[in-house]
């Protein structure tokens, strides 16, 4: 029962009631998919929504992966794919005058690692959500499949020209996966009682060559391979967890090199799933691989700075070139592998002839680089930065890149160019300015919400600072480049409203996460969200009106699809016919006090310029990611949290917990005004002050004159006590008409928490965070204001 006057009412003893809903709330239904009939708590799905900059044709964190297709087409444009650690690809169009986005590809939940061309028109693409993904090169961003087979983030890809249905796989989980993108057949478990070899460099002979390529081959990073082409369901492996960074493939797909955590060079041979050798030499993680057309030769990147060329027939190391003073984490070569351009943690890009040894610093960045991709005569550059530059390269004639002067010859030992650089003779790069820059707009690095859990304070990677509406997914205050603790602390406000969101920058941008039930904590007064036509008094959940938001295109879309149904039909559909799931162990409310509609009021209502994407998951298929403006309306269960359907749809919410506030209310001491009250009261924890001091002024009007009211008509030191005529005041606290002049006074009080005067518009809450702070009941005094 709640507070006071119109529609909250004070009551006491209300902690039974409370009780009994904690524990109800103790057993939730476990998430979709569960099947068993344990009453274990599970924690359901989460909804995400990404808030998009209002560009949104631009990356907005890291590139981590580049890709360049050739056009076959007369008078065609060449693209370049990007992708980004913001989640999504870029199809690019390369004309001779501009550049730009042609295709946003968002399917990614989290970060994507790499991608890859496999034939004309496939992109494969790897990310940190465990996941590949195929997509048409040439169609609108449609996904058109999800390979789920990682055990963890997946991190590079490699792909073969002469063979585009292949493509391999590497991840943190030390596993290597073949796969054949045309039989799209199931994979195959790797072998768990595999040995390691203990020769550095020795050939592994397999009992599994010869066999045909018809599924997809699972390769441990220390173990040789167990094909069963029939079993459908492999069996996870035990005890590998060396992470591999690296992977390469020849132009006909016949070899397979691997490096990672553990510092070697493995070799497999792709269609028989075999390991061939073991090349040892590097000191640190191998992060980039290459291998020219032939398979003879394979060039690896190292974070102990060393570039290596190896010569697999004779399966040893014939050169090292100490180039970069750091990490090597790039590498590109020239089509007739007589040339390498690398890039690393160093800031530094190098052009090196593998023959003579000859190096020349072709630029500098600000940020380290990531990844290369070689274009005719110049080369893109990614790096942690949200933008892509292009370069010189002179890719088809490299040697013109040392004519140029300032070339060095590369040393074989790690150290040499680190020291060379400590005595002060790092040479001057060739280039200064990039040939073209594709923009991005700076990710954001750090983040605070703000106390009326509805504000987030952003600052980006340029030190802009920004203010976020939340609700609304939208920008409302640009301050620039200002301190942002200072203006975090101009911002702050006394108010306490429960956490019902949290949020990361793991994408860039806002990422708003909502798990049942502790987003629905969090209500407010519709007078406080400027609601029009809404009665002031009304409590307005806060991830409801938001979910509203979110998916207002996707129930018109399905109203739109139940309507034309219905009309096919001759029938009648109110497109509400998701059934929400047995409750069994869980006691859901209905959410009488909002009307059982879509309306979306202004505070909810999303950009539909820059609509933000969701994140989640249902029943089937895992997690995706889509614009809230792409739902077609064919979405349902499988698709989304039955939760939040059942919110939209049924207007159902979970049991609200913690949502009173208990106190005593006791006059001031020394004070002889004075009300009778049945004991503890408890209230909604939105409750504003002014409403207790609507109900002291309530108990306090008396149905008779009293000794201490003065001529003139005000009140004197002395109230008695009266709770018998409580008819003579309004709902709101005001007086009726035709009462008694003396009926008419109206008793200024004012309340207090710890001897301090609380503000009406405070509310139970925000008294109990900021100025009672203690965990015991709270306790307001009230009394007569002073001077009146």
């Amino acid at each position: 029962m709640d507070i006071a006057i119109a529609k909250d009412k004070l009551s006491p003893n209300w902690e039974v009631s409370s009780f009994y809903m904690r524990v109800f709330a103790m057993h939730r239904v476990g998430s979709a998919g569960n099947t068993s009939n344990s009453t274990r708590p599970r924690k359901e799905k989460r909804l995400t929504y990404v808030l998009n900059d209002a560009d949104d044709s631009k990356h907005c964190a890291g590139i981590n992966c580049l890709a360049v297709s050739r056009t076959s087409v007369p008078d065609g444009c060449d693209h370049l794919f990007t992708g980004s650690r913001d989640g999504t690809l870029k199809r690019w169009a390369l004309s001779e005058d501009t550049i730009a986005c042609s295709t946003t590809f968002e399917s990614h939940v989290d970060w994507v690692n790499d991608a890859v061309l496999a034939g004309d028109n496939v992109l494969v693409s790897c990310s940190s959500d465990t996941t590949l993904k195929t997509w048409n090169c040439l169609s609108d961003g449609t996904c058109t499949r999800t390979l789920r087979q990682h055990s963890d983030y997946v991190t590079c890809l490699a792909s073969t020209q002469k063979n585009s249905n292949i493509v391999a796989s590497g991840g943190l989980g030390g596993e290597v996966f073949i796969w054949d993108l045309e039989a799209a057949l199931v994979p195959v478990s790797k072998s768990t009682d595999a040995m390691e070899d203990d020769c550095s460099n020795g050939i592994i002979g397999s009992g599994n060559s010869g066999l045909p390529i018809t599924s997809l081959r699972s390769i441990g990073s220390s173990s040789s391979i167990s094909l069963h082409p029939t079993q459908a369901h492999p069996i996870a492996a035990k005890g590998h967890k060396e992470s591999v960074y690296a992977l390469a493939m020849n132009d006909d797909g016949s070899l397979l090199v691997s490096g990672g955590t553990e510092k070697v060079v493995r070799v497999w041979d792709p269609r028989t799933g075999s390991k061939t050798m073991k090349l040892r030499g590097h000191t640190d993680n191998i992060r980039a691989l290459l291998l020219d057309p032939t398979g003879r030769f394979c060039l690896s990147g190292s974070s102990d700075s060393m570039i290596r060329l190896w010569d697999l027939g004779q399966q040893r190391c014939v050169h090292s070139y100490a180039v970069h003073t750091d990490s090597v984490w790039a590498l590109a070569s020239t089509p007739t592998f007589s040339h390498v351009y690398s890039g690393g943690r160093d800031l530094s890009l190098y052009l090196t002839d593998l023959a003579t040894r000859e190096s020349v610093l072709l630029c500098t960045k600000e940020h380290p680089i990531l990844q290369l991709a070689l274009h005719d005569d110049s080369i893109w550059v990614a790096t942690t930065d949200s933008s892509v530059d292009m370069w010189p390269a002179e890719g088809r004639n490299p040697q013109k890149g040392f004519q140029r002067g300032g070339s060095f010859l590369a040393g074989n030992l790690s150290f040499s160019r680190a020291r060379a650089c400590l005595e002060g003779s790092t040479p001057a790069p060739v280039y200064k300015e990039p040939s073209f820059t594709i923009p991005g707009t700076p990710g954001i690095v750090q983040h605070e919400i703000l106390n009326n859990r509805r504000h987030v304070l952003t600052k980006d990677t340029v030190g802009s600072v920004k203010l976020w509406e939340i609700t609304r997914g939208v920008v409302v205050e640009d301050y620039g480049k200002v301190s942002f603790e200072e203006k975090k602390e101009e911002l702050f406000e006394m108010v306490s409203i429960p956490a019902w969101f949290t949020t990361d920058t793991r994408l860039g941008s806002l990422s708003i996460h909502l798990d049942t039930p502790q987003c629905f904590s969090a209500e407010m007064y519709s007078v406080d969200l400027n609601i029009p036509g809404k009665p002031e008094d009304d409590k307005v959940n806060l991830a409801r009106e938001t979910l509203k938001g979110l998916l207002a295109h996707w129930l018109a879309k399905r109203r739109q699809r139940a309507a034309s149904h219905a009309s096919s039909n001759g029938d009648v559909s109110s497109g509400k016919d998701f059934s929400a799931r047995n409750h069994s162990h869980s006691r859901v409310e209905i959410d009488g006090n909002a009307e059982n509609d879509s309306m979306v009021y202004p505070p909810f209502e999303f950009s539909k310029v820059s609509s933000p994407s969701i994140i989640t998951e249902g029943s089937h298929g895992g997690p995706w990611r889509k614009k809230i403006t792409e739902f077609d309306g064919t979405e349902d269960e499988k698709d989304f949290p039955w939760w939040c359907l059942d919110c939209v749809l049924n207007n159902r919410l979970p049991p609200k917990e913690n949502t009173k506030c208990s106190f005593f209310l006791q006059p001031c001491e020394g004070s002889t005004v004075q009300i009778v009250t049945q004991g503890k009261l408890s209230a909604p924890r939105i409750l504003r002050v002014q409403k207790v001091i609507n109900y002291v002024v309530e108990k306090l009007v008396l149905d008779k004159p009293l000794d201490g009211v003065n001529s003139d008509g005000t009140f004197a030191p002395v109230l008695g006590v009266g709770h018998s005529q409580l008819s003579t005041l309004g709902g709101d606290g005001s007086f009726r008409p035709g009462l008694k002049t003396w009926q008419k006074l109206k008793p200024s009080i004012e309340i207090l928490c710890n001897n301090q005067v609380v503000s009406p518009d405070m509310s139970l809450a925000t008294v109990r965070a900021y100025i009672w702070k203690k965990p015991d009941d709270l306790v307001l005094n009230y009394r007569l204001m002073q001077g009146r």
